[in-house]
């Protein structure tokens, strides 16, 4: 995939340097090149020997060495410098130009484009000055990926971990667009729709998002542009992905009217609210009665919608959570529908539906032919149903009749 492809990797002092070790193999495990710049402060967490053994090359760490000049150098030969870890004192002296030690002269003199990946505790990525700093980058040109929710190493927990390898991965390679879906704009429904009662409550589901966010990023590691809509989540939007946030299901049908007619391919993967309430109480709904009683209408049926407009080069893929007849009601789903393929999960499936980091699907075409998996990591049922797109592509068998 990245085969000829010179990349700077750049690392600064922080603990997520150990998972900048495993990005560092799957880039040469792709075929880039890979010249490891660092900051003294890295040799505190990974060794020298680590990076030049990994990378075959030696580690440009001390600007004051006798190859004083490799700055410049550097900057010419590569495509794609990568700095991952970057702290928050690296990101300042990037987003200021200080220059002071080997990783910052590089940046200085990079001719190429920059991705940043920010590591740090959750105060200093939430502090002013560190969003302002990302916006001077973003304004420069600078990538600035996603961090990650969790456990820090301070212990607390919130944003400021490193996105994952894998994520720094498919961010680097989606840049170089030479993949199965290379030149094909595909869009994607992702999470619940809220539908409001009063100013506090709403209707939804468990929907996580995670399996069309999942989607978004196996499309873009293939070389798709992509375009994620998506309801309320909890996850950060994955890199190279156009993204929009909705909030309703009318703001959902709003925002995919708006782009479906320039997709290659539509993705429906939202659980969108089939109801919502007749009217919305402007003020909070005090408790006075014993029953209350909220008259539901039927939201715009996305799907179906996009079913009745799709254009002869479109596929239209959509998804059926079942809990009984579950083969049969996605088939009739599939024609009724128009689609071109559907993806069936079963609620009786141990580990398959909402909130799992897992998934077991069937994959239903629009020949009806039936291809089950086994369970597996969402991550692994993504590329399984762009796999099957692509081959579908290849075979035209999505064409309407």
């Amino acid at each position: 995939m990245l085969t000829d492809k010179k990349i700077i990797l750049g690392v600064s002092g922080s603990i997520a340097a150990y998972k900048t070790v495993y990005l560092l193999r799957l880039l040469k495990k792709a075929g880039a090149a890979v010249r490891v710049v660092t900051t003294p402060a890295v040799s505190h967490f990974v060794g020298e020997l680590s990076w030049s053994s990994l990378s075959g090359h030696k580690v440009f760490g001390d600007l004051w060495s006798e190859n004083w000049s490799e700055h410049v150098a550097l900057g010419t030969w590569a495509d794609l410098m990568v700095v991952a870890p970057a702290t928050a004192n690296t990101l300042a002296k990037f987003a200021h130009g200080l220059c002071d030690n080997a990783l910052t002269a590089v940046y200085l003199s990079a001719r190429c484009p920059v991705v940043v990946a920010p590591a740090m505790d959750a105060d200093m990525y939430q502090h002013a000055r560190l969003q302002a700093n990302l916006d001077t980058l973003r304004a420069d040109g600078v990538q600035v990926l996603p961090v990650g929710q969790g456990f820090l190493a301070s212990g607390l927990h919130g944003p400021g971990r490193m996105a994952e390898p894998e994520e720094i991965f498919e961010a680097i390679a989606a840049r170089w667009k030479n993949g199965p879906l290379a030149g094909k704009k595909v869009m994607i429904t992702a999470g619940p729709t809220r539908e409001a009662i009063d100013p506090v409550r709403y209707i939804s589901n468990h929907s996580s998002g995670k399996m069309g966010f999942a989607l978004a990023r196996a499309a873009a590691a293939l070389g798709a542009q992509v375009s994620l809509i998506s309801g309320p989540t909890q996850l950060a939007p994955p890199p190279q992905v156009a993204f929009t946030s909705v909030n309703s299901a009318r703001e959902m049908f709003e925002a995919v009217k708006q782009i479906a007619h320039e997709q290659d391919i539509l993705i429906m993967a939202a659980a969108v609210s089939d109801y919502t309430p007749v009217e919305v109480a402007p003020q909070k709904i005090k408790k006075q009665t014993e029953e209350l009683h909220i008259p539901l209408k039927k939201t715009t049926d996305i799907l179906h919608y996009l079913g009745t407009v799709k254009q002869a080069h479109q596929l239209l893929v959509g998804f059926a959570l079942e809990t009984e007849d579950e083969l049969q009601h996605a088939k009739d789903k599939l024609r009724r529908k128009n689609l071109d393929l559907i993806v069936l999960n079963s609620l009786r499936d141990k580990g398959a539906g909402f909130s799992h980091d897992t998934n077991k699907i069937t994959l239903i075409d629009r020949q009806e032919q039936v291809q089950h998996f086994p369970l597996k990591p969402k991550e692994e049922v993504a590329k399984d149903i762009l796999n099957k797109i692509v081959d579908m592509l290849k075979e035209g068998i999505y064409m309407a009749d």
